[in-house]
């Protein structure tokens, strides 16, 4: 199921641990955000958007925004699996 008031993605994803994210970033202020979006877990919930975790950071290049949104996913399923380690 899609959710027509998340960003579509632009080609980058994630597979991690079972679950998969879509990246993509929109252009801020002279640089980058990054946008990541949950489309699959191994329960097969609904389709979410990640909160912004950067609120005012904002990065020089959409490269090193989807590598923030490479670990801002990460960290997310580390802490919904119990491995607070927080290892990449």
């Amino acid at each position: 199921m899609t959710n027509d008031n998340i960003p579509n993605s632009d080609g980058h994803s994630l597979e991690y641990r079972g679950f998969r994210f879509e990246l993509r970033v929109d252009e801020q202020r002279g640089g980058y955000r990054p946008v990541v979006i949950l489309v699959l877990t191994p329960a097969d919930e609904e389709e979410t958007q990640l909160p912004n975790d950067t609120e005012e950071i904002v990065y020089s290049t959409a490269a090193e925004a989807i590598r923030h949104g490479e670990q801002q996913a990460m960290r997310w399923v580390h802490d919904r699996t119990g491995d607070g380690r927080g290892q990449f």
